[in-house]
């Protein structure tokens, strides 16, 4: 039996709508739970605004890292980083391109959206 691909979506910087600094506190708690957790999703795809989650002055910079290391696929799209101008200063991942998240969705098992 295959093992389960997931797929997390992050596109924004930070979690859910409304204040970015409750929503900074709320992605850092998730990440930092997730990785505690045994059940780490296989890949990780940021765009929009979520690109900025992996960048050296993120304040989830340290997590993003910690669930690279064992094992999560972290994917940035590329245009997004452009965009923002901080193709330079990602600190995790790699720089993809919409191509490959649409793979990623494809292939995925499982699609979590925050």
């Amino acid at each position: 039996m295959k093992p389960l691909c997931e797929l997390l979506q992050i596109t924004r910087y930070g979690m859910g709508e409304g204040d970015e600094e409750l929503g900074l506190k709320l992605i850092g708690n998730y990440l930092r739970i997730l990785d505690e957790d045994s059940r780490l999703p296989s890949f990780i795809a940021l765009y929009n605004s979520g690109v900025k989650l992996i960048t050296k002055d993120s304040p989830v910079i340290e997590q993003m890292k910690k669930l690279e290391e064992r094992g999560v696929k972290i994917i940035a799209c590329g245009t997004c980083l452009n965009f923002y101008g901080i193709s330079d200063e990602i600190q995790a991942g790699i720089k993809g391109t919409m191509m490959d998240i649409i793979t990623l969705q494809t292939n995925a098992d499982k699609v979590i959206n925050l």
